[in-house]
């Protein structure tokens, strides 16, 4: 598959993925993540051993478009502000009306 990662072009392939992240020891995770065989990796620890370039040229959610359309299991940071909502109140939310607690 190609993808623009950084503003350059690469043809990635899963096993081609799985063979450059066999033995890579995950660094831990504390954003975005990517499932690569049993382990979970930073988004930009993946990105910057499959493009070999630095982590400051791309961002996590170029990688993590990349690996999902290879078929990889990639998790995006939480919102963090969001309280928990009863069912009801999560859908009067997505409705944009409010329901009284």
């Amino acid at each position: 598959m190609r993808c623009v990662i950084a503003r350059f072009p690469f043809d990635l392939t899963k096993s081609g993925v799985l063979e450059s992240m066999k033995g890579i020891k995950p660094e831990p995770v504390t954003g975005e993540s990517v499932i690569i065989g049993r382990r979970s990796y930073p988004a930009k620890q993946v990105g910057q051993v499959i493009t070999r370039q630095d982590r400051r040229d791309f961002s996590a959610g170029e990688v993590l478009r990349a690996m999902a359309r290879l078929g990889f299991t990639c998790r995006e940071l939480p919102d963090a502000d969001v309280p928990d909502l009863t069912p009801v109140q999560q859908a009067s939310a997505l409705l944009g009306t409010q329901v009284a607690v």
